[in-house]
């Protein structure tokens, strides 16, 4: 009877746990992608120009960073369940700061603090993830970036709904959609409060440093191939639109129709695609996947018009990059996984501001080239043409780094 009840207490546990894992991914989705449709009305009310929507958006990046490069420690000093808590709450309090933003200064402060709280729940669900998917990792880990990418299907239609509706004889608006979709993170506390986190099982002098990390190649290689494989999967939610648009003289509801086609690809590929990792390997995979994403996105270009449904067709390669590097993390760094994802996901995150202004630049730098007085929108689309294409080489440098991880590896028998 003893043995019954412990084995029930361990299932229930994982279930808590899995509800956790998912929940918190499908939250990070919506609060990640709800502001393509409330930032013009933000901009309108407010009377922001677009250099105060950039800083804005940097505002972003930087309360992100600050919190991937925290989290660890918390974890350590609080446990993860806290920490877990932690993040899901100041989420959920953000979305009322927001609320309550009556300037732009306001508003940047709401912002900074919810992008601390995003930083907060990537971090602690990497590390949560690591600790309980100890079998068939690849599959899991894509498995719960799944719910990442169905929340960002449908969270830009979700968030321009709900900015229409009718509350107690006025709009709900930017306000209070962001309000109540952040209020979801709430969801995720309940199995999180009611479930046992696991902390890292490692003694203090198992403990790498993170000074060990930076002096290791291959820490360097995996950040290089997370780095470039995750600018090449941002980039297109920032960019392909805009290029549709302008280089094809598409209408906006086609442009989103082919972004939507880009992530209905890219969330399929999350949940079939973990098993293959699994199977073939993660570097083995990472190669394929990513070059194949490049592949498709170069061609696109090059095709023209005709091949536009490639641009959807690279959603299914740079899909399970991020959660392939995660399970590669958890599984090579076992007992220092926190230290391991703190240090990638915060290099990353530095690469990818980086990446996304080179991509900006590049954009600006050829459209400047090739600007023509009789014909000035030939150097927009030889522009944005260009700058399609660094994004297309960003997943292809994924996978030559990757080739690279895959024959350092080889060298020291660590394949994994």
């Amino acid at each position: 009877m003893k043995s019954r009840f412990s084995i029930h207490s361990l299932t229930s546990n994982y279930a808590l746990l899995l509800m956790v894992v998912f929940g918190g991914f499908l939250v990070f989705g919506f609060s990640e992608n709800v502001k393509g449709p409330a930032l013009p009305r933000m901009q309108s009310e407010l009377g922001l120009d677009e250099m105060q929507i950039g800083l804005l958006l940097a505002f972003n990046s930087l309360g992100y960073l600050l919190a991937c490069s925290f989290t660890a420690w918390l974890d350590r000093k609080l446990g993860l369940k806290l920490t877990t808590m932690l993040s899901f709450g100041s989420m959920a309090l953000s979305g009322l700061f927001i609320y309550w933003a009556s300037n732009y200064t306001s508003l940047a402060s709401a912002y900074f603090f919810m992008y601390i709280g995003n930083g907060l729940l990537e971090i602690a669900l990497a590390l949560l993830a690591a600790r309980i998917f100890t079998r068939n990792t690849g599959t899991m880990m894509n498995l719960a970036h799944f719910f990442y990418g169905l929340s960002s299907m449908v969270a830009p239609l979700i968030a321009a709904h709900l900015m229409g509706v009718q509350l107690f004889g006025s709009e709900l608006g930017w306000r209070g959609m962001y309000a109540l979709m952040l209020a979801l993170a709430v969801l995720p506390m309940l199995p999180a409060l009611a479930a046992k986190l696991p902390n890292e099982e490692t003694v203090a002098e198992e403990r790498i440093p993170i000074s060990s990390f930076m002096k290791d190649p291959v820490a360097w290689l995996i950040v290089l191939v997370l780095s470039f494989g995750v600018i090449s999967e941002l980039a297109v939610g920032g960019w392909l639109v805009n290029f549709l648009e302008k280089a094809y003289g598409w209408s906006t509801t086609a442009s989103s129709a082919m972004l939507s086609a880009f992530f209905v690809c890219f969330t399929i590929a999350r949940l079939v695609l973990g098993p293959v990792t699994d199977r073939i390997g993660y570097t083995r995979s990472l190669i394929l996947f990513s070059g194949f994403s490049g592949l498709c996105s170069i061609a696109a270009i090059l095709v023209g018009e005709g091949g536009a449904f490639l641009f959807a067709a690279a959603g299914v390669g740079i899909a399970p990059i991020y959660p392939t590097v995660m399970a590669l993390l958890a599984d090579r760094y076992k007992g220092n996984s926190g230290t391991a994802i703190t240090f990638t996901v915060t290099m990353m995150g530095i690469a990818s501001v980086l990446g996304n202004f080179a991509i900006g630049a590049i954009t600006d730098g050829i459209k400047r080239l090739f600007a023509d007085s009789s014909d000035p929108a030939g150097g927009l689309v030889a522009g944005l043409q260009a700058g399609y294409l660094f994004i297309g080489f960003c997943a292809i440098l994924c996978s030559l780094t990757a080739y690279l991880l895959y024959r350092a590896l080889s060298r020291q028998k660590q394949l994994i």
